[in-house]
């Protein structure tokens, strides 16, 4: 479930519960009510993340990020070495 619609149930939720809130006893169930509903919205988006995180297409993308990252750094060291040497081919301005 995506975070805009966790969020909108749960202002649907305070709204309801608000309605319903004449005295101050309400106002206490209403705000017992919210923290629930919180309690539960953040329980559903850790439970996503953690799908997410352990997800094979996630551990893939990790893996190629890190078999490549060796690839990167030894381009970049032969761009460095390259342009050093470009830079004493330059005459002195």
């Amino acid at each position: 479930m995506k975070v805009s619609v966790l969020l909108l149930l749960l202002c649907v939720a305070v709204l309801a519960v608000g309605a319903r809130a004449d005295t101050p006893d309400d106002t206490d169930m209403v705000v017992r009510k919210v923290q629930e509903y919180v309690k539960q919205a953040t329980d559903v988006v850790k439970s996503v993340f953690t799908t997410v995180q352990e997800s094979e297409a996630a551990q893939q993308a990790r893996k190629w990020l890190s078999d490549n990252a060796d690839v990167v750094k030894q381009q970049l060291a032969r761009l460095k070495e390259q342009l050093s040497e470009l830079w004493k081919l330059t005459p002195g301005v």
